[in-house]
């Protein structure tokens, strides 16, 4: 079956964060939302389908999460990763940022140190600070748009007696997927200090360009007792505001604390429709999947070809994954209220800023690529335009 991602959908007046929320977020209502990171594109008709089966029968009462759910999450692990895991490794998030926090309150104490490698998703701050643990850099070194693991400053933070660190696998927003050489790095360096690592994998499935994607915890057992891996289909599948994800820890004592935390602050019970969305998209949606990563592909080699030929001095992140593009505006020598407000009111677009990444994301933006090519070219087409008037 072909599927459609060319076509348009009104989201305006859905209660979209994205697209209703331009006035509070942007202070500007006529803008191009290209920001949050969800997409554009409906989600695949058995998905919907399955919920529409589930919610014509009467009673939305309280439930559990069937064996066969976590299978299907399993099944889907290993076909798209090579990674075999069990269902009774797999647990339960209402998101990836709620799983962040549950494993800093239950896994770590007051005052512990915790690693995050900057610019990364903004969330991954507050997660640490927000329960009085100690917030440390490993800083992503770039050049050309690349970055690399600062492998040695990251050494230099683990002797300081880390207890936990972060790991954003792909990377958000700059796009990397980290290859299995680096991957052993981190592997080694947590596992001669001992340090716990919060796998982000949530991106996992979005690998472009022939990239691959490993799992940290597949590496071995001496990683994978260290490591809980976070994975959901909202990225994937469009399926964010159904509040679904997957917390699978293979070390049994990990698995326990991690239960105990879940069943403290009573979040457990989960989305009836979230779970039957999660089974539907794991069992059968390999092929829309695959039809979403050359749309993507696609949009991205518009995105360098339409940009670059307009706005060359924009430098545009390699994106090896996710559907996230990274930009860097500092030839415009803007500071960074400067540029924020350019891009709302000179380019009218709704971008995510750069300095909320924190270290390194100065004089960035990050767009989001996952909307039909017709939108994508509409964004170009106000960045450039705006650009050529500031010049």
């Amino acid at each position: 079956m072909q599927y459609d991602f060319d076509k348009i959908i009104e989201r305006k007046g859905t209660d979209s964060v994205k697209y209703d929320l331009n006035g509070p977020i942007f202070r500007k209502e006529d803008l191009l939302p290209m920001w949050v990171a969800d997409m554009d594109f409906e989600v695949a008709g058995f998905i919907r389908e399955a919920i529409r089966k589930r919610s014509e029968h009467p009673i939305y009462g309280y439930t559990y999460r069937p064996k066969r759910v976590y299978e299907a999450l399993a099944a889907w692990v290993f076909r798209r990763h090579g990674w075999e895991i069990k269902a009774n490794t797999i647990n339960f998030s209402p998101g990836i940022v709620p799983a962040l926090n549950l494993c800093v309150m239950g896994m770590t104490d007051p005052g512990d140190k915790i690693v995050v490698q900057p610019p990364v998703y903004f969330p991954f701050f507050s997660a640490v600070t927000n329960h009085g643990r100690e917030l440390l850099y490993n800083q992503l070194r770039e050049e050309n748009g690349h970055y690399q693991i600062d492998f040695d400053h990251l050494e230099e933070q683990f002797r300081k007696g880390v207890k936990m660190f972060f790991l954003c696998h792909p990377h958000n927003p700059v796009g990397r997927v980290w290859s299995r050489e680096e991957l052993e790095r981190i592997a080694a360096l947590c596992v001669h200090y001992g340090v716990l690592v919060i796998s982000d994998e949530v991106h996992s499935d979005l690998i472009l360009f022939g990239s691959r994607h490993i799992p940290l915890a597949s590496l071995g057992k001496e990683i994978a007792d260290l490591t809980i891996t976070c994975m959901a289909p909202s990225k994937t599948f469009n399926l964010a505001g159904l509040y679904t994800s997957a917390v699978i820890i293979t070390n049994p004592d990990l698995y326990k604390k991690y239960e105990r935390i879940l069943d403290v602050v009573h979040v457990g019970g989960g989305s009836l429709f979230g779970q039957v969305a999660m089974e539907a998209a794991y069992t059968m949606g390999d092929e829309w999947v695959d039809q979403l990563l050359r749309y993507l592909e696609q949009n991205y080699l518009l995105l360098k070809k339409e940009l670059g030929a307009l706005v060359p001095e924009i430098v545009i992140s390699p994106m090896e994954a996710t559907y996230l593009a990274w930009l860097d505006f500092s030839f415009m020598e803007k500071n960074a209220v400067d540029l924020k407000e350019f891009v709302i009111h000179q380019a009218r677009l709704g971008l995510n800023d750069g300095p909320m990444f924190g270290p390194g994301g100065e004089n960035h933006q990050r767009l989001n690529i996952a909307t039909p090519a017709s939108v994508l070219r509409e964004g170009i087409g106000r960045l450039a335009r705006a650009v050529d008037a500031a010049r």
